[in-house]
């Protein structure tokens, strides 16, 4: 009997899809589901009196993991974190404020910096994370897979460099080109740590793992591949095998070809992608996740239909497609406009009622 969960979850719609095999309906869940757009998290949160508290105790984060599946009939839930925790493990101190976004007190000004920096130990530094994970797992019970999670080490050395959220990356592309050996170490460690950080996620429990490379998209082609996707592929190549895994690269598009070509299991699509596109150019090498643009759900529920349909008709036929959102649902969202978005994926039929 030990087994038989995990071998419910193999037959779930979201690791079914994430597969390439047939589902009933297609699969859903949102990328930031667990968040402020639901009273419930801001409840949470105030409890908690600021975001790394809440992020930073696994029952806290357990109970934000689990509340949007307590509202929607979502078919995954994703681990109530931040991308952010490495670099904060490596002692650059993460602060998260409201109207701030994150900032770390301790950011890295010169290449001649990382020799401070070491690899965190997952199950120490880290422990809260994999302990959240271990709750989470026990309090779903099987009901549906459960993702863990990563920012990719382009993404998380933005930060680490810049201090914080930038839009013109003066400090990372100063490093990136006049220092490329400097930026390479810093990815490595960061290839290192992350590796760590998944696959104790994954003896922890969690079902597939996604890397968010919400950066990579502002980097020149060759930048992409030497400095954001191969050291996504190292990371890929390190985590235990057979572990679905997705890579989602925001403005990553015109790459897609490449990023199928790591052998992921599956992969994130912004909203600037169109999917009917997406599909001929991938084929059979990966599913697709995606990529409802989240402004959409400010519209009224009629037009948050019309445009589920479009992605849905726009993906057609066949296996291999995992609706959601083309980034992360934003804070003013409607939750009733969320279960709209929900029933309307998991009632879609094509015409002549072709099933999935």
């Amino acid at each position: 009997m030990k087994d038989a969960p995990t071998r419910a979850l193999e037959d779930t719609r979201f690791l079914r899809a994430l597969r390439r095999e047939l589902t009933d309906v297609t699969p859903v869940w949102l990328m930031r589901q667990a968040g402020r757009y639901l009273p419930e998290y801001r409840a949470t949160r105030a409890r908690a009196g600021d975001f790394m508290r809440l992020c930073k105790t696994p029952e806290y984060a357990c109970e934000v993991t689990l509340q949007p599946l307590a509202r929607f009939p979502l078919d995954a839930a994703i681990l109530f974190s931040d991308i952010l925790t490495i670099p904060d493990a490596m002692g650059l101190g993460l602060t998260i404020d409201e109207g701030v976004g994150p900032r770390f007190k301790h950011p890295l000004h010169e290449p001649s910096e990382l020799r401070r920096l070491g690899i965190p130990d997952p199950e120490t530094e880290l422990r809260y994370v994999t302990d959240a994970v271990r709750l989470i797992k026990r309090e779903l019970g099987g009901r549906v897979p459960l993702i863990g999670f990563a920012g990719s080490p382009w993404t998380l050395a933005t930060y680490m460099i810049e201090g914080g959220s930038d839009r013109e990356f003066i400090r990372a592309k100063r490093w990136l080109y006049g220092a490329p050996e400097a930026m390479e170490t810093l990815l490595e460690l960061l290839v290192e740590a992350t590796t760590q950080y998944l696959n104790a996620q994954i003896a922890a429990g969690v079902d597939a793992v996604m890397l968010f490379d919400t950066w990579g998209g502002v980097l020149t082609t060759d930048a992409y591949q030497r400095f954001s996707l191969a050291p996504m592929q190292r990371i890929l190549n390190g985590l235990k095998a057979g572990t679905p895994t997705i890579l989602f690269t925001k403005g990553g598009g015109q790459w897609l070809e490449r990023i199928a070509a790591t052998g992921c299991s599956g992969i994130g699509l912004d909203w600037s992608v169109d999917l009917a596109q997406a599909k001929r150019r991938v084929g059979e090498l990966a599913a697709l996740q995606g990529n409802l643009d989240p402004a959409i759900l400010r519209a009224p529920i009629a037009v948050i239909e019309q445009e589920v349909d479009r992605i849905m008709d726009a993906f057609g036929d066949g296996s291999g497609h995992v609706f959601n959102l083309g980034h992360g649902i934003t804070p003013d969202i409607d939750p009733e406009h969320v279960a709209a978005m929900v029933a309307r994926v998991h009632n879609y039929r094509r015409p002549k009622d072709l099933r999935r």
